[in-house]
């Protein structure tokens, strides 16, 4: 490990960027393949910004591929958790994309199995970490900002594919509006207290990529979905207001998890 960013590090984010870019194009010529090129294409478009804006987001914290208990020094590669992570957030790029697609037979499955991919490789890559010794505070920044990302995308296209009533869309704002929250009381210079650890948290946002994946799969009608979604829901809202009344001190912290 070094002090700064090494030479190799910044090799192995150039390498995820050929990497992507290849899973790109081969990404388009699938869709392609199966509808037309004019769908790859609006495929294509959505896909790339998202994806842009996941390597830019790498880049930006390399220096930060350090174990989360020191600081002392940087790994010199991303190391195989990180990568898992990153195949994680090209899978939910991918997702992205069928946004501005009108579904179709041969589509139907696609964004389900993309999006269930990437909730599985949730799990294997914190494993990975902690088998290998490689747990990372930017293995840990990738993984809250896919995770974010993931129940950004995936919903949306849920309910613009018709599989989501667009009210399950609150799920996504309430992730936005936490970070907003708490970062705006940053700026006025009031207090932040640090979240504390959950009981909850993991096993619900859990629940909701198994919904999701579900939703977002051709086996149950949306008015099945829709009724599923009325109960899977309120419990994760109700865990972000937990939190950002947490974190703005307005909780007993006599409890140091909850």
């Amino acid at each position: 490990m070094t002090t700064t960013t090494t030479a190799s590090l910044r090799r192995d984010w150039t390498v995820a960027v050929v990497l992507f870019a290849f899973a790109l194009l081969a990404g388009a010529g699938g869709v392609a393949l199966v509808t037309a090129p004019p769908i790859a294409t609006q495929w294509f478009v959505p896909t790339t910004i998202v994806g842009i804006f996941e390597l830019r987001f790498l880049q930006q914290h390399l220096d930060t591929n350090h174990p989360v208990d020191t600081e002392m020094g940087v790994y010199d590669t991303l190391g195989l958790a990180n990568a898992v992570t990153l195949t994680r957030g090209a899978a939910f790029a991918a997702v992205a994309g069928f946004a501005v697609v009108e579904p179709t037979p041969a589509l139907a499955w696609v964004p389900a199995l993309l999006y269930g991919s990437g909730c599985l490789l949730d799990w294997a890559d914190g494993l990975t970490a902690r088998v290998l010794g490689r747990t990372t505070v930017l293995g840990t920044k990738l993984d809250m900002a896919f995770d974010t990302l993931g129940f950004l995308v995936a919903p949306v296209v849920a309910v613009l594919w018709g599989r989501l009533p667009v009210w399950y869309l609150s799920l996504s704002a309430a992730r936005y509006l936490f970070k907003a929250g708490r970062g705006l009381r940053h700026r006025q210079g009031k207090p932040v207290e640090k979240l504390p650890p959950s009981a909850v948290r993991r096993p619900l946002a859990g629940v909701q990529m198994v919904f999701i994946t579900v939703a977002l799969a051709p086996v149950l009608s949306p008015k099945t979905v829709e009724t599923l979604a009325i109960v899977v829901l309120p419990p994760s809202l109700l865990v972000f207001l937990r939190d950002y009344l947490a974190v703005a001190g307005y909780l007993d912290r006599q409890k140091e998890h909850y």
